[in-house]
């Protein structure tokens, strides 16, 4: 049987759904609110269903790239990108946005895309090898960086405004 491993955090944002929309479908901010990411280069900006991004991540002394295509842009509603190395699937994130009294319910979400067959070990061990993490380990790390991240965008967002 394949695991499935998903997370959701939430967080009110005091700013308009366009104004965060917009800062977080422009992936480059990812670089300056992830703990895990430094930085995407987007191949083709703007960032659109379809488009293809490397992100650079970093923790502790492991450092890894990930390549990922934007799956669904969604003005205002859903922004949502699946991300991979060499080839294999490793997780799907995405942000949801919802109107909340004046601001904007933002909901993070992961999941994992690896399996328990083949594809899903070399995954686990790239994982491992590259991020230093091993797959258990992942959701607790993935929940405390949802949480900084999200905090990040809100500060972002309201000095937007």
């Amino acid at each position: 049987m394949d695991r499935q491993w998903s997370l959701e955090e939430s967080l009110v944002v005091d700013a308009p759904q366009a104004i965060v929309y917009r800062l977080v479908s422009d992936l480059r901010n990812m670089g300056r609110w992830s703990p895990e990411c430094r930085s995407v280069w987007v191949l083709r900006p703007p960032a659109r269903t379809g488009t293809r991004f490397i992100g650079f991540n970093r923790r502790g002394l492991f450092v890894w790239p990930t390549f990922g295509r934007v799956v669904q842009a969604g003005p205002n509603s859903e922004f949502v990108f699946d991300v991979g190395i060499f080839g294999l699937p490793i997780a799907r994130w995405g942000y949801r946005f919802e109107p909340e009294g004046s601001g904007t319910r933002v909901t993070e979400f992961w999941e994992d895309l690896r399996t328990n067959g083949y594809r899903g070990r070399a995954a686990d061990l790239l994982g491992t090898v590259f991020a230093g993490t091993n797959p258990a380990r992942r959701v607790a790390l993935n929940r405390a960086g949802m949480r900084t991240t999200l905090e990040r965008i809100a500060r972002t967002a309201t000095a937007a405004m």
